[in-house]
């Protein structure tokens, strides 16, 4: 997770760096935290915008060598690097890049991860039709059950997968979401 919005450094442990942290067993601290999430930002806004809070900004060109040194590192922990984008694919990063250039200038494949919520079928689709045409290879879309959606998670990944076929459409249930993961695992 190299780009971070809405960071507070005394909840480190709570943030998505953290999480991502702790569920592989690394020490959340200053370092590790600062190892996978060297952009980090107070606001919970877009990058853009946080970083502007802050008078900062992101660099592009130092993000990209950031994503390619972190998947091609042999003293890396694991067989395999999933890198997390932050917001949707069209989330402005810059004045003049979003998410989906990022996704694209790296040339990694790509899951497209997106909730159930009434709305999502719509922005999942809308994300996917802006990857591909940027010729992102989208390799799965993956469904993280929304809490208290008035959507059925079975529903929406059905009909995701009409629209969205030949992909694979994968559920990560809330309550259980070992299986989906596992799946998720396995087809990677």
């Amino acid at each position: 997770k190299p780009v971070l919005s809405g960071y507070t450094a005394s909840d480190a442990k709570l943030s998505d760096a953290g999480q991502l942290l702790a569920a592989q067993g690394i020490d959340v601290n200053a370092n590790s935290i600062d190892e996978i999430a060297p952009w980090r930002f107070a606001a919970p806004l877009s990058p853009d915008m946080a970083a502007a809070l802050e008078g900062r900004e992101i660099s592009f060109t130092e993000l990209l060598a950031y994503t390619q040194r972190r998947v091609t590192s042999t003293n890396w922990r694991a067989e395999h690097t999933l890198v997390e984008a932050v917001g949707g694919v069209m989330v402005p990063l810059d004045a003049t890049h979003t998410v989906r250039d990022w996704i694209a200038a790296s040339a990694l494949p790509c899951l497209l991860v997106a909730g159930s919520y009434l709305g999502s079928l719509s922005h999942t689709l809308s994300a996917l039709a802006a990857l591909r045409e940027v010729n992102v290879e989208v390799k799965a879309i993956v469904v993280n059950e929304s809490l208290a959606s008035s959507v059925v998670l079975a529903d929406c990944i059905a009909s995701l997968q009409r629209h969205a076929d030949p992909l694979p459409c994968m559920a990560i249930h809330r309550d259980s979401p070992a299986s989906g993961i596992a799946r998720l695992a396995a087809m990677l």
